[in-house]
């Protein structure tokens, strides 16, 4: 007999199923009267934030919602999106947040095949929501959220409900429900889909949880930290910065809209210390005219992910006084889970070779078990030596449950006990990771292998580029050739001719763009840019 199994059941007192609904629970009750949410002139304290998502939760039952129902949400960071993230799963129902940049088709897509019950929409969309809503193939609950600080030009009533009115319905009173197992589901995120319909990604309240707690270690985060919403909350929950901030008692300042110009004001207003970007705003931090500038009056700290950065961008945003660490990670694993954590014993080294460690995907997060570069067939680990290409592979409890209802997609990515990323990338020595290339994006001309980071690091380098872009053009001898996209800064105009010969000083011959092109270059709302509408060119 294991005396260590007899008797030692689990029960109500040693065990309670983990969710980070039980932040803001905490929030309310120890720090009731702090600030908890800044919103252009709307200020909610904690105690105000829980009875809003509570009578909004219990509003959403009245009308029929219940657990496994899906809930869905088209907002801007505005203090609606952050509040569902705890009203929607306090009903035991699923939040999902939708891309507000997404075209009509898109958006009818994902209410059909998530089965929402009800869109939270803000007006400012109608235009795209109107036409998805008439091909939906049922009737769903509609709530408009009017927002004062909308374009107003382009609002339009969308349903018949509003939100302020709709969570006035609500009781004070409501007893919100803990998830029965921390398995249960608590988000749904859907992929970019670039090729074919989007996948949908389910989270659970025990790695969002797990995410939370995780995401304050490996950052430092401290307590009553300010904290500037520039991710949206729609992209992986906001990388599931909703939950982990209350668990501080830090204060959420909300950013509709990405306005260089607004940030700098609203660091310097509200003593912003922690935000995160893709690479994409640090380009536009880092480009601002002097104009829309303010001095820093303290660090901040900033996480950036999305795309791999340029290592120029981590010198021009030091010199302006942000200190920034790289992060990498997916929707499919709660948003970043490498960091690049820093290693004192390269303090010694010079600046250029700073940054291009600062460049580097890191290690894995303290919430996740596995994080290695493996080749995908054999699914051994590729040697550490900073040059074998193989796929990283991720495991741990920040992973998602799988993709909704498609279990061939979800076998698929979960095959050999290991999350395949999609990522290649390479080991070094010191087990940090370097992504080469989505495997999507490797160029092979000539039967060489090609990474497009590793142009669009060397052309950043360049004064008069502010963003790039490499992908593979078709060619006859080769049968494909590197074929540069140039955003240029302002009043810095180049040639093609000076962008291949400054390629030409530091990389080998066949990396060098056959072709370079100035555009401006499609992005996502999170700051990607969409190689696949580059590609359609050729």
């Amino acid at each position: 007999m294991n005396h260590y199994e007899a008797n030692l059941d689990k029960n109500a007192a040693n065990y309670v199923p983990l969710t980070p609904l039980s932040f803001l629970e905490r929030a309310k009750d120890v720090y009731p009267n702090y600030e908890a949410i800044v919103y252009e002139d709307r200020k909610y304290t904690w105690d105000e934030v829980y009875k809003r998502a509570l009578k909004f939760a219990s509003a959403l039952e009245k009308i029929g919602i219940k657990k496994g129902d899906t809930v869905s949400f088209l907002a801007f960071n505005t203090p609606e999106i952050f509040e569902a993230h705890y009203s929607v799963p306090m009903t035991g129902a699923v939040l999902n947040t939708i891309n507000i940049r997404l075209d009509a088709n898109t958006i009818s897509y994902i209410l059909n095949h998530s089965d929402a019950k009800v869109l939270v929409v803000d007006r400012q969309l109608h235009i795209e929501v109107k036409k998805a809503l008439s091909k939906l193939e049922k009737k769903i609950t509609v709530i408009d959220i009017h927002d004062k600080f909308a374009d107003q030009s382009k609002l339009e009533k969308i349903g018949d409900l509003e939100y302020e009115k709709f969570l006035s319905t609500g009781d004070d009173n409501y007893t919100w429900k803990t998830p029965e197992d921390e398995w249960q589901a608590i988000t749904l995120s859907y992929t970019s889909g670039t090729t074919g319909n989007p996948k949908g990604v389910v989270y659970h309240h025990r790695g969002a949880y797990l995410m939370s707690t995780g995401s304050a270690v490996a950052w430092n985060m401290p307590n009553r930290l300010n904290f500037l919403t520039i991710v949206p909350m729609f992209h992986c929950n906001g990388w599931c910065y909703p939950w982990t901030v209350p668990m501080l008692n830090g204060r959420t300042i909300c950013l509709r809209n990405i306005d260089v110009k607004k940030i700098f004001e609203l660091i310097d207003k509200y003593d912003v210390t922690h935000f995160g970007g893709a690479p994409i705003v640090l380009n536009m931090i880092t480009g601002a005219p002097e104009s829309d500038r303010k001095k820093l009056k303290n660090k901040v700290h900033v996480l950036t992910a999305g795309a791999p950065p340029p290592s120029i961008i981590f010198k021009k945003m030091k010199e302006l006084g942000f200190e920034v660490m790289h992060v990498y990670g997916l929707t499919e694993t709660y948003g970043h889970v490498t960091q690049c954590a820093w290693n004192d014993d390269w303090n010694g080294f010079d600046e250029e070779k700073q940054n291009e460690i600062k460049a580097r995907q890191g290690v894995r997060y303290p919430n996740l078990e596995g994080a290695a570069i493996m080749d995908p067939e054999t699914m051994k680990e590729v040697p550490k030596d900073g040059k074998t290409i193989g796929e990283i592979m991720l495991r741990g409890n920040v992973v998602m449950k799988g993709y909704f209802k498609d279990k061939d997609a979800t076998d698929k990515a979960m095959a050999g006990g290991w999350f395949h990323s999609g990522d290649l990338a390479v080991m070094h020595p010191d087990g940090y990771v370097k992504i080469q290339d989505r495997s999507k994006d490797i160029i092979i001309s000539g039967g060489e292998n090609i990474s497009s980071i590793e142009i669009e690091n060397t052309l950043s380098k360049h004064p008069s580029v502010s963003i790039a872009a490499v992908v593979a053009k078709p060619d006859e001898k080769w049968g494909e050739v590197p074929c540069a996209f140039i955003e240029m800064v302002k009043d810095k105009p180049t040639t093609e001719k000076e962008l291949i010969s400054f390629c030409k000083e530091t990389l080998a011959g066949f990396k060098v763009p056959k072709q370079v092109v100035f555009c401006e270059l499609p992005k996502t709302s999170t700051g990607k840019i969409q190689k696949f509408e580059l590609r359609k060119k050729f």
